[in-house]
C-alpha cells in the first residue's frame, strides 16, 4: 500500500505512449534544424517564408508517418481489423463523395451561370475572341518589316521565328531589312543595339502634347553629332558642318529610310493580323514580341514628323503621322489587355506632331479634313469592352489548360502577393474548384469590368470605377478555394478603363481643336463657341467622356483657346493640369497625373 509510484521517465515507452513521444522528439529536432537552418543563412525569421513552409511539411508528413503507424499497430489486432477496413472503406467513401459533389457542385454553376449570360450575348470560350483569318498576302503584318523585326528579337533563338513566319524569315526581302534593324529613335541598329547601356542617355522625347509644350529638337541633334564621333561603329550619318536641328536629325534618322519606306507601302494591304499563337493550349505562354516594335517605330516616325514639321516639310509630316495612325490600327483586332494598352501610348506619341502643327498653323485644311477622318475611326471605348472579353477569355482559356496541368499552378505568381499552392496540393483540388474560380472571374467581368465603359452614350464613370474596386477588395478579402484565381488575376485591371477614357478623351479634344483649326483657316479667328463648328467643321461635337456634359471651351487673352475635359477626379478645375510631385518616366520628364485636374488640350502662350 505505501509502494511509491514510478516515474513516468522509468515507464516502458512500448505503445501509443512511446510512439507519442517519439513524435514530440522528432518535431523538435525537425524545429531544432528549423532554426539552425535560418541562423545559418543569415535569414530574419519574421522573412523565412520557404523554411517555414519546409518546415510545416516536413512536420505534417512526420505526423501522418506517425498516425499511419498506430493505425496499422491498431489494425493488425484480429478484434480491429474488421473495424479498421470499415472505417477505411467510410473515410474513402466519404473522400469519393467530396470531391464528386465539389466537382459536379462547380462544373454546374459553371454551366448554369454561361447560359443565363449567353442568354444576354455574352460568350466566354477562348475561339469566340481570336479574330479570323486573313489572306498572307493582304496582311500588314506579313510585311518583311514586322518578319525582320520578330526575327531580330529572336536571334538566339530562331525556331521561335519560324514559329511565326515560316521560311519567310530566311527571304531575300527579309535580309536586305535585316541589317537596318532594329528601329529606334538611338540610331543604333545590329549588333551595336546591344552596346546601347554603355552610350550617353538618349534625350527627351520631342515636345509633350499634354503640358502644352513644343519640341526642341537640340538636345537630339547633339545626340546625334556626338555619337558619331565617340561611337562611329554606330553608323550615324551626320553632315560635316551642323546644319539646322531639324536637318540634322532628318539626316541620321535617313539610314531608317528604306524601312520605313518598304512599311509605307504595305501599309496599304487592308488587313493586319500578326501570326500570335492563338491556337497554343496554354494561353499564359502566348508571346507578342511584335508590341514593342511597333511602338518603336511610333517613336521614330513622332522624332521624323516634328523635324519635318521644322523642316518645312509638312506634306512628308503628314504622312508619317498617317502611317503612325495605321501601326495603332495595326494591333487592334488583338483581344489582350497589354496590346490596347500598347495603343494609347501609341496614341499619345502620334498625337504630339500633330498638335504641334495645330498649334503653328501648319496643316492645310485637306490635311486637317483626313486626319480628323482618321481619327473619328479610333473607338476606345469599344476597344476596351473587347479587351476585357478578350482577357475573360483568356482566363477561361489557362483555367482549362490548369484543369488538366495543375501541377503548373505552383509555377504562377499572385499579384496580391499571396503564394500559389506547392505541387503535391494543386495535384489534390477538386476540379469543381477550378470551375468556380472560372465562374467568379467570369462573374466579376460581365457584371462589373466590363459594364465601366458605356460605348452607345460614349462615357465612363470613375463612381462606378470605384464601386468596382470596393466589389473586388470585398470578393477577395478571404481567400477561400472559389476565390484565389480571382484574386490573382484582377489586381491587373486595376487602372485600365482610366486609361482607356483617357485615351478617348485625347482623341476627342484632337479632333475638336482639328475643327477649331479649320474654323480658324476660313474664318480668320477662333469661334466664341463649339457650336459654330458643327456640321461644317466636325460632323458633331464630342461631349465629355466623363459625365457626358460638353466638353469646356474658352478664348483665352493671348487669341489662343483651352479646351477640356473635366476629367477623373468630375471636377472642373478650370482647365488646370496636374503632374506627379515625384517620379520621372523613362525621359526624365514630369509625369501628368490622369487622375487629377482636367484633361486638357491648350498651345504654349505667345
Amino acid at each position: 500500500m505505501n509502494e511509491k509510484p514510478k516515474s513516468i521517465w522509468k515507464k516502458s515507452w512500448a505503445g501509443g505512449r512511446g510512439l507519442f513521444f517519439g513524435w514530440l522528439i522528432l518535431m523538435a529536432a525537425l524545429a531544432a534544424i528549423f532554426l539552425i537552418w535560418t541562423v545559418a543563412e543569415g535569414t530574419p525569421l519574421n522573412q523565412s517564408g520557404d523554411e517555414l513552409k519546409l518546415f510545416v511539411v516536413a512536420g505534417i508528413g512526420v505526423t501522418v508517418i506517425f498516425l499511419l503507424v498506430i493505425s496499422v499497430r491498431w489494425a493488425c489486432c484480429r478484434r480491429n481489423f474488421k473495424r479498421f477496413l470499415f472505417g477505411l472503406a467510410c473515410s474513402a467513401t466519404l473522400i469519393a463523395l467530396f470531391y464528386a459533389e465539389e466537382d459536379w457542385r462547380g462544373k454546374h454553376d459553371w454551366e448554369k451561370f454561361k447560359r443565363e449570360w449567353k442568354a444576354k450575348g455574352e460568350r466566354f470560350d477562348w475561339q469566340s475572341i481570336v479574330p479570323p483569318p486573313v489572306p498572307d498576302d493582304q496582311n500588314f503584318a506579313f510585311s518583311p518589316v514586322w518578319i525582320g523585326e520578330v526575327k531580330f528579337n529572336f536571334q538566339s533563338n530562331p525556331k521561335r521565328a519560324e514559329a511565326w513566319y515560316g521560311d519567310r524569315i530566311y527571304s531575300e526581302e527579309v535580309s536586305k531589312i535585316f541589317q537596318l534593324l532594329p528601329v529606334s529613335e538611338s540610331g543604333l541598329v545590329g549588333t551595336n543595339w546591344y552596346s546601347k547601356s554603355h552610350l550617353p542617355n538618349e534625350p527627351a522625347g520631342p515636345g509633350n502634347w499634354a503640358a502644352a509644350r513644343l519640341p526642341d529638337l537640340k538636345p537630339w541633334q547633339a545626340y546625334y553629332r556626338e555619337l558619331e564621333k565617340t561611337y562611329p561603329a554606330a553608323g550615324i550619318p551626320i553632315a560635316p558642318q551642323p546644319q539646322s536641328p531639324a536637318q540634322d536629325v532628318l539626316l541620321a534618322l535617313s539610314k531608317f529610310d528604306p524601312v520605313i519606306e518598304q512599311l509605307r507601302q504595305d501599309s496599304a494591304w487592308p488587313y493586319s493580323r500578326f501570326p500570335i499563337g492563338y491556337g497554343d493550349e496554354d494561353k499564359a505562354m502566348i508571346l507578342l514580341p511584335h508590341l514593342g516594335a511597333v511602338k518603336q517605330y511610333s517613336l521614330v516616325l513622332r522624332l521624323r514628323a516634328s523635324a519635318e514639321l521644322q523642316n518645312g516639310e509638312t506634306e512628308k509630316a503628314f504622312d508619317d503621322v498617317k502611317l503612325s495612325l495605321r501601326l495603332i490600327d495595326s494591333i487592334r483586332s488583338e483581344p489582350f489587355l497589354i496590346s490596347h494598352l500598347v495603343r494609347i501610348a501609341m496614341l499619345q506619341i502620334t498625337l504630339q506632331p500633330i498638335y504641334e502643327g495645330l498649334a503653328e498653323h501648319k496643316w492645310s485644311d485637306a490635311q486637317l479634313a483626313e486626319l480628323d477622318s482618321e481619327l473619328a475611326k479610333l473607338d476606345f471605348l469599344a476597344d476596351y469592352k473587347m479587351s476585357m472579353r478578350g482577357e475573360m477569355g483568356l482566363q477561361g482559356g489557362n483555367i482549362n489548360y490548369l484543369i488538366h496541368h495543375r501541377r503548373e499552378l505552383s509555377d504562377i505568381g499572385f499579384e496580391s502577393g499571396g503564394s500559389p499552392p506547392p505541387p503535391f496540393v494543386s495535384a489534390l483540388i477538386p476540379t469543381g474548384w477550378f470551375y468556380q474560380n472560372q465562374m467568379n472571374c467570369a462573374r466579376m467581368m460581365v457584371e462589373f469590368y466590363i459594364p465601366l465603359a458605356d460605348v452607345n452614350q460614349q462615357t465612363v464613370s470613375p463612381v462606378a470605377d470605384r464601386h468596382t474596386d470596393d466589389a473586388l477588395r470585398v470578393e477577395t478579402k478571404k481567400t477561400t478555394p472559389y476565390n484565389i484565381l480571382e484574386k490573382m488575376l484582377f489586381p491587373a485591371f486595376g487602372n485600365a478603363v482610366k486609361k482607356f477614357a483617357y485615351a478617348q478623351s485625347s482623341v476627342d479634344l484632337a479632333r475638336v481643336a482639328i475643327a477649331l483649326e479649320r474654323y480658324r483657316l476660313a474664318h480668320g479667328d477662333y469661334p466664341d463657341s463649339l457650336d459654330a463648328l458643327a456640321p461644317q467643321f466636325i460632323e458633331k461635337i464630342p461631349h465629355d467622356v466623363i459625365g457626358g456634359q460638353p466638353l469646356h471651351y474658352r478664348l483665352t487673352d493671348d487669341g489662343q483657346f483651352v479646351l477640356y475635359s473635366v476629367g477623373w477626379n468630375e471636377r472642373d478645375d478650370g482647365g488646370v493640369v496636374v503632374t506627379k510631385p515625384v517620379g520621372m518616366n523613362s525621359n526624365r520628364t514630369p509625369i501628368w497625373d490622369i487622375s487629377q485636374g482636367d484633361w486638357v488640350w491648350r498651345y504654349p502662350a505667345k
